[in-house]
């Protein structure tokens, strides 16, 4: 009977040091605010423009040493316009596109995406990325290939993201919604690219 007993405790201390060696090992890397940044692009008839978005947050998670989800928040304050110089027509973009006809950021001071699934695409630090995008009170899917470069401090993730405004309620100057326009239209879609740098 003690050997049962004792055979029992032996099986059931097997079993939990088991389960226990075979959990994930989860970790989670905050954003460096001072070294992350988006680089943005629109797109007109009669040209473009070009500038920089700050971070507020954001961090990566790791899976047994893969990328496994994450999230990132978007200073929509930050809106830098960096083809025009001051007094050239600058400040009156910025403020544009600060103003409700845009991103209207007195009501919506952030943007935000949030990771949903991650598939590696064959090659260590080259992932297909899917997610969620807020911007303004709107939120749709989004997918993006994204290559993240581990080192003895972190990471450094990459990616180049196309958006169309118009899927979050940003219609100005667009021909979708809009007829005449001429050469004052504007391209629905804009471009991203991200740079997060995590610790």
């Amino acid at each position: 009977m003690k050997s049962l007993k004792l055979m029992g405790l032996l099986t059931l201390t097997l079993l939990i040091g088991m389960s226990f060696t075979d959990a994930p090992v989860v970790k989670l890397l905050k954003a460096n605010l001072d070294n992350s940044i988006i680089n943005w692009k629109g797109y007109k008839v009669t040209g473009s423009h070009e500038g920089t978005l700050k971070l507020k947050e954001g961090q990566l998670a790791y899976t047994d040493e893969v990328l496994s989800g994450g999230y990132f928040v978007v200073d929509m304050n930050s809106i830098n316009c960096t083809d025009l110089e001051a007094g050239k027509g600058k400040e009156k973009l910025e403020g544009h596109l600060k103003s409700a006809d845009f991103f209207g950021t007195e009501k919506h001071p952030t943007a935000r995406f949030e990771i949903t699934k991650v598939v590696s695409r064959g090659t260590a630090g080259d992932y297909r990325v899917s997610g969620n995008l807020t911007i303004k009170s709107s939120t749709q899917p989004i997918k993006f290939n994204a290559v993240v470069k581990k080192d003895m401090k972190g990471a450094t993730a990459n990616a180049a993201i196309k958006i169309d405004r118009t899927d979050f309620d940003v219609r100005y100057g667009s021909g979708s919604f809009f007829d005449n326009l001429g050469d004052k239209t504007i391209y629905d879609e804009f471009d991203l690219n991200l740079t997060l740098v995590v610790e």
